[in-house]
């Protein structure tokens, strides 16, 4: 439900969730999750944060500019609790709401509740961070804790990231503006565009007030069948619809703005999509290597594929997060767990957990990718122990 001037969400309490609950699913999910969790003193409390998230311990969430708030339930009584934002600028709201207004894609994405990577990228540009970093978020509660967060602003920003991730408009709203208020400073800015007079004198509003002419004769306009490719001697037929596919997925990356990939991530990612091409594309003497590279792209894609290839060093934060978790899902974790850079390995059994640089951990099992990425690395040990 929202207010009349849509600057106030109130969201119904999510209730307790199966497991061990799964956080933040997007990408912009994550980041809010990131900037909690590198800013925090004190592991234990996002430990028991995330229990309370899970346990459904948060009450009803309100989110208004600057500022999330709700009240959650403790053993000790309940507690209100808060964290805020800080508000966005009106120039910053200005460069922000321009790069929007200037690509019709990046508005789509809006209001399909997705928020490209490029549209964030453009708004850094502008000198405009829509998504928190370290220390961004401030957390307030009137419990007797000290910690920044405690576990009961540590359990709301978890929840947090579930309506983050089903609306982006909820960052926007804390940075300052609600979605009807964004739409209709969009639609102002766009509107000059299709208010313009033509090579015949014609303004918009009057074409548009205007009655239609009829239609034209549709059947002049009938296809006559697709285009034809000739045949080619010793090609096989199917070769030209593999380059077709091709095309489209070399077209989609040039139009989303991807980095080139390099003649070796080309092939394992053509081998990945396309299976009936690997045995051609495997080079010798390296098939194990390629085996495991395309298994790696069919789980995670371009981004999986660097977490099997380059080993990196993220925050301590980020690690000790993992062993957290790990301690969550094992009676007597003790010294079952090696950390080495992004590599998490449990002794003795083959399984290793990998963060990637897009904040997702990647499972594997005796070095061989085992699965999809999750954002929980808890999640990813209980599946791969259980």
């Amino acid at each position: 439900m929202s207010t009349p001037d849509d600057r106030v969400r109130g969201f119904p309490a999510f209730g307790r969730q199966g497991g061990h609950g799964q956080f933040a699913r997007s990408w912009w999910g994550r980041a809010w999750i990131s900037a909690m969790e590198d800013t925090a003193l004190d592991l234990r409390q996002l430990k028991q944060g995330r229990k309370y998230a899970a346990a459904g311990r948060v009450g009803p969430i309100t989110v208004s500019p600057g500022r999330i708030a709700a009240v959650v339930d403790d053993q000790e009584g309940q507690y209100r609790t808060e964290v805020r934002l800080a508000e966005l600028t009106g120039d910053e709201w200005d460069r922000f709401l321009d790069r929007v207004a200037s690509r019709a894609g990046h508005l789509a994405a809006l209001l399909d509740r997705d928020m490209p990577h490029d549209l964030v990228e453009a708004a850094d540009d502008a000198g405009v961070h829509l998504l928190p970093g370290i220390g961004d978020l401030d957390p307030d509660c009137d419990c007797p804790g000290w910690e920044l967060p405690c576990r009961h602003a540590a359990a709301l920003s978890f929840q947090a990231s579930w309506l983050l991730d089903a609306d982006p408009f909820v960052l926007l709203l804390m940075r300052g503006k609600g979605e009807r208020e964004l739409l209709d400073e969009l639609q102002r800015r766009n509107a000059p565009r299709f208010v313009r007079t033509g090579d015949d004198g014609v303004t918009a509003e009057r074409a548009y007030a205007d009655e239609p002419g009829p239609l034209p004769d549709l059947a002049a306009f009938a296809p006559s069948g697709g285009p034809t490719v000739p045949e080619a001697p010793g090609i096989p037929a199917e070769t030209f619809a593999l380059l077709v596919a091709n095309a489209g997925q070399a077209a989609t990356a040039l139009l989303t703005s991807q980095p080139k990939l390099t003649r070796k991530q080309d092939a394992v990612r053509l081998a990945a999509t396309r299976p009936e091409t690997a045995d051609r594309l495997r080079p010798d003497g390296k098939g194990e290597d390629f085996d495991r590279a395309v298994l790696a792209w069919r789980h995670g894609g371009r981004a999986g594929l660097e977490v099997l290839e380059t080993a990196w060093t993220p925050p301590p934060q980020a690690m000790g997060r993992a062993r957290v978790a790990f301690a969550e899902v094992v009676d007597d974790p003790g010294e079952g767990l090696d950390v080495e850079r992004n590599r998490c390995t449990v002794h003795g059994t083959g399984v290793q957990v990998r963060l990637g640089k897009d904040g997702l951990w990647y499972p594997y099992r005796d070095q061989w990718p085992a699965g999809p990425p999750e954002s929980d690395p808890g999640a990813l040990f209980a599946a791969l122990l259980g």
